[in-house]
């Protein structure tokens, strides 16, 4: 290869990472929309969804429990405008959560790991913070803690994406109308080292607390809300159904239809952004139970926010992902169906089955709670194998891994009875799937970069 040509190219690509957003946008051909502005917008994510997680998510919904999935039923059904999304930050081609998030939120790619932040100190502006000073509510609804990456980015500005005290903090001088999520040690005076009593600040704000599934049912009109539902992010879906101290919890879909219901019939409209966090968990972890049931709890989502958009008339649905992760699907085989069909004998989640070994454990013990979990029977070798990662003579690195716990090695064994391959545990890449309904959803073209969608929101708002 001619290495002057190499490295010409190579500034080039770098050069594509550091273009001002709004120029890239005016570049193109503008698609003005022949109808009304979008009065409300409503932005759903799905961290770290690479497209083998939509396939499998779909494919486990058709094959188990007889009907297409909401997302891909829309594709079916023609009901969208449909687009790939190259997701890059502007120190890499593969984003983390903060940049991507930053992304749509600021209109500007930034550096992995900092909110709305250039690299000299800028600050740029955050779109729920734009829609606020236009008199819009302003929202966000997460499976994780409400002040992780991906609800901050739209909110805040901030040199760190692990400050989340300090997000907690932003928040309440933002005033924004809903939050809910996970993260009670962000808010709670026992638990923050700063003793500060967020939820005490929150509250002379205005803000009526929301604790459990139960309190969605007795939101007061007219008043804001700060749910916190979970020290930590919220269960897995699957766990939520089968553990019993997880069931009062609510779901995605449970506190996204009533953010909605406190958000509409506001006269100058409202924005929401939706995130189904931990499906990113779970392909960090290669955990095909947390995926795919997440994932659908996403998807459930997506049905309640489609059926309000269908009768609203007036409100833009985008639907996508900030990044891929881990890149998982089924692989060719011998009874691949059989064996992907064979996922819904899972009870648990690979975190909380693997959480509930300990070194005390027999071989037996092992082969037993593996079997009345997953209904995968383990050779005496490998529940041996197994059992080395408790007496400490293996372990696992990796993120959101605390415990060192055998993720790896163990969906390595899953993947002979299921046929689902993983090529990483971390965020990748490629491009990905956008999906918009509603007032706006012309704008969308067929290639985007994710910076346009902060652009594409403004526009369809005529803001």
């Amino acid at each position: 290869m001619d290495r002057r040509k190499f490295l010409k190219g190579s500034a080039l690509l770098s050069g594509a990472f550091t273009l001002s957003p709004a120029s890239l946008w005016s570049t193109r051909k503008q698609i003005e929309s022949p109808g009304k502005n979008a009065k409300n917008i409503i932005f759903m994510i799905s961290d770290g969804m690479s497209l083998g997680t939509l396939t499998m998510a779909d494919t486990y919904s058709r094959n188990i429990l007889g009907k297409g999935s909401n997302w891909l039923n829309l594709y079916r059904e023609k009901k969208v405008t449909r687009a790939l999304m190259d997701t890059a930050s502007a120190s890499s081609v593969v984003t983390d959560s903060a940049a991507a998030s930053s992304a749509f939120g600021g209109g500007v790619r930034v550096q992995n790991g900092v909110l709305n932040m250039g690299t000299n100190g800028e600050r740029h502006l955050p779109v729920w913070q734009k829609f606020k000073k236009a008199g819009k509510k302003a929202g966000c609804v997460t499976t994780v803690t409400i002040t992780h990456a991906t609800p901050a980015g739209f909110c805040v500005n901030s040199a760190r994406r692990n400050a989340e005290p300090e997000i907690a903090e932003m928040y309440a001088d933002l005033e924004l109308d809903v939050l809910m999520g996970g993260g009670d040690e962000f808010f709670n005076f026992r638990k923050r080292e700063d003793k500060k009593d967020l939820y005490a600040s929150y509250t002379g704000k205005g803000y009526q607390i929301l604790k459990n599934s139960n309190d969605l049912k007795n939101i007061m009109p007219g008043k804001k809300i700060l749910g916190v539902f979970n020290t930590g992010a919220l269960p897995y879906s699957i766990d939520r159904m089968h553990v019993k101290e997880f069931k009062d919890t609510p779901t995605l879909a449970d506190m996204t239809r009533a953010a909605i219901n406190q958000l509409k019939g506001h006269q100058k409209g409202f924005v929401l952004q939706v995130e189904g966090g931990k499906v990113d968990w779970a392909a960090h972890a290669n955990d095909v139970a947390a995926l795919i049931h997440d994932q659908l709890a996403f998807d459930e989502a997506v049905k309640a926010v489609i059926d309000f958009a269908e009768e609203d008339g007036n409100t833009l649905v985008i639907i996508t992902t900030d990044h891929g992760n881990a890149n998982p699907g089924t692989i060719y085989g011998n009874n691949a169906t059989e064996h992907f069909n064979s996922i819904s004998n899972y009870k648990y989640t690979n975190e909380y089955l693997l959480n509930a070994i300990h070194k005390d454990y027999s071989v037996k013990d092992i082969t037993d709670w593996i079997y009345e979990g997953n209904k995968i029977r383990l050779n005496d070798d490998e529940a041996r194998h197994l059992l080395s990662f408790y007496n400490g003579l293996e372990k696992e690195e990796g993120l959101y891994n605390y415990k060192k716990l055998p993720f790896k090695w163990y969906s390595e064994i899953q993947k002979k009875h299921n046929s689902v391959g993983w090529i990483s545990m971390d965020h990748s890449g490629d491009y990905v799937e956008v999906a918009a309904y509603g007032p706006g959803s012309e704008l969308l073209q067929p290639f985007i970069k994710n910076t346009d969608l902060h652009f594409l929101m403004l526009k369809a708002a005529q803001l």
